[in-house]
């Protein structure tokens, strides 16, 4: 099977469920944006040791990344597990707990992986600045809006819990 079809030459692609769109349609650039999220953060899921589920962050982006691209209400897809949107918040509480109070902005630094993080949350909020531009929003959308936002606030504890486990001091920015 080739990878390329030829039927977006025209600057159109298909949603799910048929709906022919043009490639700056706002549910594209939704999952575009969530599909690059998604290659970020195999970047980081290769330089961390497994114990942060960076593997499930992605299946999840992926579901959302599907219900994004669908446009009608009454989708055959399963519905998204809003109780992910619990385990990122349970986590960050982990998280939060071992390191120290915030005292102000940061700005990224080492680690390395510290500052990926960073960059990951970044384009989290991207993605999430997409899915918000949707209309009109499922509850699937809403959901998915939800989960990136958690997934952002997540992203940034994640890196600022790899700072202080590195030994690091942050950087905080002071005007």
């Amino acid at each position: 099977m080739k990878v390329y079809t030829k039927t977006g030459d025209t600057g159109s692609t298909y949603l799910v469920g048929g709906a022919r769109v043009s490639k700056s349609h706002p549910r594209v650039n939704a999952y575009g944006d969530v599909d690059e999220l998604i290659s970020y953060l195999g970047v980081l899921r290769c330089e961390l040791d497994g114990t942060v589920p960076v593997r499930e962050i992605q299946v999840a982006l992926m579901e959302i990344a599907a219900h994004l691209a669908n446009e009608s209400a009454d989708s055959k897809l399963k519905p998204f597990d809003a109780s992910k949107i619990i385990t990122l918040e349970e986590e960050i509480d982990v998280m939060t707990e071992a390191i120290p109070q915030q005292k102000s902005f940061i700005l990224p630094a080492h680690p390395l992986i510290s500052s990926e993080c960073h960059v990951a949350r970044t384009i989290c909020r991207r993605a999430e600045r997409s899915a918000v531009a949707i209309e009109p929003k499922t509850e699937e959308d809403l959901k998915s809006i939800r989960y990136l936002n958690r997934l952002s606030d997540y992203l940034f504890t994640l890196a600022r819990y790899l700072c202080f486990r590195a030994g690091t001091d942050e950087d905080y920015w002071r005007p």
